[in-house]
């Protein structure tokens, strides 16, 4: 059939390609692995100033964790940031009153970060921190976070997020999550995992373990849940699985091609790349309460990938309609679609920010596979990665940044680029491929 033959040689569909050119094999149950390792790859030229005391921490509070350093390693992996080192701080100040800005300024530092970290009688813990700008003396942030004891690290993330914010002017990200696939072992004894991490790397958590393929993880808008594809069955199946719990069902398992899942901004709806007993994809509906099933595309093409407006009112997918993989958009309920892309002759999997004002996606460059952003308004595109074959874009939450898989030598790893492209980082895992990153939303 064309849809087949076609999609098998176009390599950065992960959504459906990798479906099609996998080999499913068994491999022995391991362990999640350990948390990724980050590298920076870029940074502003110069980068904010900013000193990270380390916190006071009450007896039986904190539990070892260095609450100031997980800020401090966040702030610094943005890029927008560099920190005084701990041996050239002047001091060690807990509380904003006992910070002499006259002594950070002559450190070098525009900002100072003091915290204190208390047990609280009902078992909670407490975080609580200042934030001083030296240039000025004035304290510009005191905010306290709770919580059990085990969510320390979330709390030391959203005092990066509050740092971050309140410096820069946009609401950070640190405190967020992102799932991503693992494999290891080649062909045909590969091994599958579905990972949660903090959104540098840290703390995982396995989802799923299979001996078969597991791709296209996307996050419910609560952040609640994740759709995935999984061929435990060895048919391609579409899942929901709540991520506390682990409780999942199979909400999509029908003849031919069941991909790309992604949900509605609402949360009860998953739009679908389904191909039927014909095996040609295109774009569907599901509606999770009823089950019922919308059609949105009919067309001889291989239409796939698709992705909800915020507003819901439509969505973008990737068609080869008019001769190469190119963005449309079509409303929610249907009709004739309308081409966004018209620059180059690939551009796939649209991803939008939150605010609705950019479209990210996998462009051909130069001969490699890069990862764009187009301003919807105007139409401009602009490239940010730099890497041979980049695919899978996913947006923060905060439109500010993007996380995308890279191959590089034979290996996987997870990179991030500012919108800007003047920051990014790299995430590498100790063993194995990672790819196929999915950005939770806030509050996860």
């Amino acid at each position: 059939m064309r849809a087949q033959a076609t999609l098998n040689n176009w390599r950065p569909w992960p959504a459906l390609s990798l479906v099609l050119a996998i080999l499913i094999g068994a491999g022995a149950a391991q362990a999640v692995h350990a948390a990724l390792q980050i590298e920076i790859t870029s940074g502003v030229r110069d980068p904010i100033p900013i000193a990270v005391v380390p916190f006071a921490a009450a007896a039986g509070a904190g539990g070892g964790l260095d609450v100031a350093g997980v800020v401090q390693h966040d702030l610094e992996g943005s890029g927008r940031f560099k920190a005084l080192p701990r041996e050239r701080q002047p001091a060690s100040p807990t509380r904003a009153e006992a910070i002499n800005a006259a002594d950070w300024k002559g450190a070098g530092s525009d900002y100072v970060v003091v915290g204190r970290v208390a047990a609280l009688e009902n078992g909670t813990m407490a975080v609580d921190f200042d934030l001083v700008n030296t240039l000025t003396g004035v304290r510009l942030a005191t905010q306290r976070f709770t919580g059990p004891p085990g969510a320390l690290r979330n709390a030391a993330h959203r005092v990066s997020d509050a740092v971050y914010q309140k410096i820069l002017g946009v609401r950070g990200a640190f405190a967020t999550r992102i799932a991503y696939v693992s494999v290891d072992g080649a062909p045909p004894a590969q091994h599958y995992q579905l990972i949660v991490a903090d959104a540098d790397g840290e703390n995982p958590h396995l989802i799923l373990d299979s001996r078969f393929p597991i791709m296209s993880p996307a996050w419910s808008p609560d952040g609640q849940w994740l759709a995935y594809v999984s061929f435990e069955s060895k048919l391609s199946g579409v899942y929901v699985q709540l991520v506390r719990t682990g409780e999942r069902r199979l909400v999509s398992a029908r003849a031919g091609i069941n991909g790309a899942p992604a949900w509605s901004p609402d949360g009860r709806k998953l739009a679908l790349t389904l191909g039927g007993s014909s095996g040609n994809p295109d774009i569907y509906v599901l509606d999770l309460t009823s089950q019922s099933l919308t059609r949105l595309t009919d067309d001889p093409a291989i239409d796939t990938e698709a992705e909800w407006a915020p507003d819901g009112r439509s969505l973008y997918f990737t068609s080869d309609r008019a001769g190469s993989p190119q963005i449309y958009q079509v409303s929610a309920s249907g009709g004739h679609p309308r081409r966004i892309t018209f620059e180059g002759n690939y551009n796939a999997r649209p991803r939008v920010s939150a605010d609705g004002t950019e479209l990210a996606m996998v462009t051909l460059d130069g001969g490699n596979y890069r990862i764009a952003v187009q301003d919807l308004a105007t139409g401009a595109v602009r490239s940010l990665s730099h890497g041979r074959l980049d695919e899978s874009p996913s947006f923060a939450p905060n439109g500010a940044t993007l996380i995308y898989s890279q191959r590089e030598g034979g290996r996987g790893s997870l990179a991030t680029i500012s919108v800007d492209g003047l920051t990014g980082l790299r995430l590498k895992a100790q063993q194995g491929v990672i790819c196929d990153p999915a950005w939770g939303p806030f509050g996860t």
